[in-house]
């Protein structure tokens, strides 16, 4: 069976072998490439799945075949993706050292300029049964762009403020596929949601158009569509391309599409942001010294109501749901301080008898896009920790 062209208006299957229907793509029509091409490891190796010992193999399409094969293979795809960028598009590939310094060697060859090398540490990798190797925990992610000399995209602000305001390294942690990925069915090289959410942010804008030359189960159209993108995939097995379709209708509930959303973009290492009330003329001491806190106990209003404290960064003050402001913390941490300390800084502490004090800086405010939804009281706010991409408006 050959899929049309458009089975959704954002989200194009073509059901073959990308060598073939890689042909069919209008040249200089997309913005980026995510390439996930065979690692060529399917050769009885054995691995750990659920606890289980499991044989490593994904299929004929991934068994090794001779170093002249594989280095023919990533030419004449690579070369057959180049054409189809526009100039300041970027392309990425994954891989592991069975492939990926094959597929480096022939983008140097075909004109690419090479921008970075990724490394995707999983925060969960599989133990190492054979006991002869160090634990493999890491996949390699080249980043390229088609041209040598025309400048590319690249969303640089947006990924530092992901980042809690600093420049984002290559290193990324972000753990493997994770069961809510699965609920239409398996892949067995599936990619993580949270990996492409990235990748697609760093290099492209809303509208934009993503290519995957090995599509599988559709997890680059998941979040490019999630993201306000378009998608092309191709896919030689019909099984994996009715996957992709499956998990493509899925989004048509609105419920989870916002669930897929809030789990794409989760992070456990993403900088947090404390949301705190503060009366008003608390608020203005607080702008003059720098100053916020919070009930230390376990009580409403408290900081430990939520988790991800230990990654906060940021605090948005705010007067029952009112003037929200976003501010750094100039310190990672806090002091616990007595209600009659902070009384004495002319702060109305009248609710615990300790508070956990952070420091920010008044001075700065840090501008955001994206409207806070504050639940309103009459005194004080239920404490919440939300990631600092609440705050970003994504493009």
């Amino acid at each position: 069976m050959t899929y049309p062209l458009s089975i959704y208006p954002d989200y194009t299957i073509l059901h073959g072998n990308c060598m073939e229907r890689l042909t069919e793509i209008e040249n200089n029509s997309v913005n980026t490439i995510f390439a996930d091409p065979p690692y060529f490891l399917s050769n009885g190796g054995i691995s750990v799945q659920s606890g289980r010992q499991v044989c490593v193999d994904k299929g004929d399409w991934d068994k090794g075949g001779t170093p002249e094969y594989i280095y023919e293979f990533n030419r004449q795809w690579l070369s057959l993706c180049r054409p189809k960028l526009k100039d300041d598009g970027t392309i990425w590939i994954s891989g592991t050292h069975h492939n990926i310094h094959v597929v480096m060697r022939c983008l140097q060859e075909l004109g690419y300029k090479v921008l970075n090398t990724i490394t995707w540490q999983k925060s969960d990798p599989p133990p190492n049964l054979s006991c002869r190797y160090f634990n493999f925990s890491t996949e390699l992610i080249i980043w390229a762009r088609k041209m040598e000399k025309k400048p590319h995209k690249f969303n640089y602000e947006t990924m530092k403020q992901l980042n809690g305001g600093r420049q984002m390294t290559d290193v990324w942690r972000i753990p493997a596929v994770g069961l809510w990925e699965k609920q239409q069915g398996k892949h067995p090289t599936q990619k993580p949601l949270r990996l492409l959410y990235r990748v697609i942010l760093a290099s492209t804008n809303e509208g934009d158009t993503i290519l995957d030359p090995f599509s599988g189960s559709g997890t680059t159209g998941i979040a490019a569509n999630l993201l306000g993108r378009k998608y092309i995939g191709i896919e030689q097995d019909k099984q994996f391309c009715e996957l992709s379709l499956c998990r493509r209708q899925a989004l048509e509930d609105e419920k989870m599409r916002k669930k897929l959303f809030d789990k794409m973009r989760s992070s456990s290492e993403e900088t947090t942001v404390l949301i705190n009330h503060m009366r008003d003329t608390d608020r203005e001491n607080a702008m003059k010294m720098g100053i916020t806190y919070m009930r230390a106990g376990d009580s409403k209003g408290s900081l430990l109501v939520k988790e991800g404290f230990e990654r906060l960064g940021y605090v948005c003050i705010h007067t029952g749901g009112n003037n929200p402001e976003l501010f750094r913390l100039t310190k990672k941490g806090f002091q616990i301080w007595t209600a009659e300390a902070l009384r004495e800084k002319g702060f109305s502490a009248e609710n615990a008898p300790y508070y956990a004090v952070m420091r920010f800086d008044p001075t700065n405010p840090v501008p955001f896009g994206q409207p806070i939804n504050l639940h309103k009281r009459s005194f004080t706010q239920v404490a919440r920790i939300q990631p600092l991409s609440d705050f970003i408006e994504l493009k």
